[in-house]
């Protein structure tokens, strides 16, 4: 099993990051993730890319460090 990162390690990702990446910082499963992104009650802002989807790592961060979400 792997570790789960820190918020200093998600600090230092690229500016995106897969759903399974992402999801293990939230300590969910990327299959959680994903239905959540699906469902459009995402707690992290995605972006669509080809088949698929990636997470913001500034908003992942935003939301580790207790930050509010402006609204949109």
């Amino acid at each position: 099993m792997s570790k789960q990162p820190t918020l200093a390690d998600v600090r230092k990702w690229p500016a995106t990051v897969s759903l399974p990446k992402a999801a293990s910082a939230l300590g969910c499963s990327a299959r959680h993730l994903q239905e959540r992104v699906r469902r459009g009650d995402s707690p992290v802002k995605t972006l669509p890319f080809g088949n698929r989807n990636v997470v913001i790592t500034a908003d992942l961060i935003r939301l580790l460090s207790g930050e509010v979400r402006e609204a949109a």
